[in-house]
């Protein structure tokens, strides 16, 4: 086929209804023929990308009768035998309809095609190299990819009552002081993280390995569509793509590249999440892991994430921050000086506001003396007052 096909000018009318922010209307629809024809992670697709730019690249790519581009150069260089056994994957994919199936589609479903020349693109991804994402299809809040902190928090799917209380646990606080969580939508320690960060009003980010129009799994359908409501919902595959196998494990690499620091809170020997950690070692991200019990078989991963792979044992939202350089504030020298306050402090959550007596129950205290403190802590700015009690005030 004609690569020249590919710019139909019903491709135009569709890039430029879903994208008409866009000048470059080729560009749009070249980066979606690329995530069309070519699996995530095609380190050849990639190579010609960066060497031609992702119009030429096509061109090229659709050309039977072209050879490789030369670019010595490069150390990473395409060479022709890389480009004849692409060819062979590519052009059984290499459809002008199923490029505008992927436009139209997008557009129905109120995704957004987010493009490495778009000044919002995750830059952190880049880090990818070759394997970065030719574009992503994204549902929700774009900005979420690229703002603020971001901690990938992964885990077992079949996961335990304990592994399932750490990750909302740290999700909830990490979200609740503004950090981004970024999981991979699946059951177990995804789906914990994804909603503690809700429960919390806080930003949190769902990729897939199929398109953003598939709720996968079936049961995460409620779920991934809160997300895409106040998160943001992510694949680099185009909408009526099925997740597979592969596509779970080239996901993975998105996962880890995204965040600043990839805690891993629960994992079998041979877990997945083995896999996104793996990816974070190489990308030289910091990574965490949470112990537990040395019996259990669904923290035998993390266990060995702590032997193997050197990474952190992190068991509090503040341990997961300290993984990207920040440091825990010190409390005043009065706070150390006062037992009676750090019990209090101890006793307060960030997350769940909870009445004087409550806090006069768990820290020991007189409810008279709690309530004292509290007026202090509430002049220092240390703690919250709401209409259903007292919590901790955000960093």
């Amino acid at each position: 086929m004609n690569g020249a096909r590919v710019f139909s000018a019903e491709a135009r009318s569709a890039a430029r209804a879903l994208r008409p922010d866009v000048q470059a209307v080729d560009t749009v629809i070249a980066r979606a023929a690329w995530s069309v024809i070519a699996e995530p992670g095609d380190g050849t697709a990639g190579a010609l990308i960066r060497d031609l730019g992702p119009v030429e690249a096509l061109l090229w790519a659709l050309d039977r009768r072209a050879g490789a581009p030369n670019s010595p150069e490069r150390e990473n260089s395409t060479d022709a035998e890389r480009v004849a056994q692409a060819r062979a994957r590519w052009l059984p994919r290499a459809d002008p309809h199923a490029v505008v199936h992927a436009l139209e589609g997008a557009r129905h479903v109120h995704a957004r095609l987010v493009l490495p020349e778009d000044p919002g693109w995750p830059t952190m991804l880049d880090d990818l190299d070759v394997h970065a994402p030719t574009a992503l299809w994204v549902r929700g809040h774009q900005a979420l990819l690229a703002m603020g902190r971001r901690v990938s928090i992964v885990g077992a799917r079949a996961s335990t009552p304990y592994g399932e209380h750490l990750a909302a646990e740290l999700a909830g606080d990490l979200a609740h002081t503004g950090t981004v969580i970024v999981s991979g939508g699946a059951y177990g320690i995804d789906g914990a993280a994804h909603r503690a960060a809700l429960r919390v009003g806080g930003p949190t980010v769902a990729l897939l390995a199929g398109g953003v129009d598939r709720a996968y799994p079936a049961g995460h359908q409620r779920l991934l569509a809160e997300i895409a409501a106040c998160g943001a919902v992510v694949s680099e595959v185009p909408c009526g793509v099925a997740p597979t196998k592969w596509r779970f494990l080239a996901r993975n690499r998105l996962i880890a590249a995204l965040g600043d620091a990839t805690v891993v809170v629960e994992a079998g020997w041979r877990s997945g999440s083995l896999n996104t950690a793996g990816h974070a070692a190489s990308l030289g991200r910091p990574l965490g892991a949470v112990p537990g019990p040395v019996t259990s078989a669904a923290s035998a991963g993390c266990h060995r994430l702590l032997r193997e792979y050197d990474a952190r044992c992190v068991t509090t939202a503040q341990e997961v921050r300290e993984l990207w350089g920040e440091t825990p504030a010190r409390e005043p020298r009065s706070a150390s000086a006062d037992p009676e306050r750090t019990r209090l402090l101890d006793a307060l959550s960030s997350r769940s506001p909870l009445p004087v007596h409550e806090l006069a129950r768990r820290s020991g205290l007189a409810v008279e003396r709690v309530q004292a403190l509290l007026g202090m802590l509430d002049l220092e700015g240390a703690v919250q007052r709401t209409d259903d009690g007292w919590r901790r005030a955000a960093r």
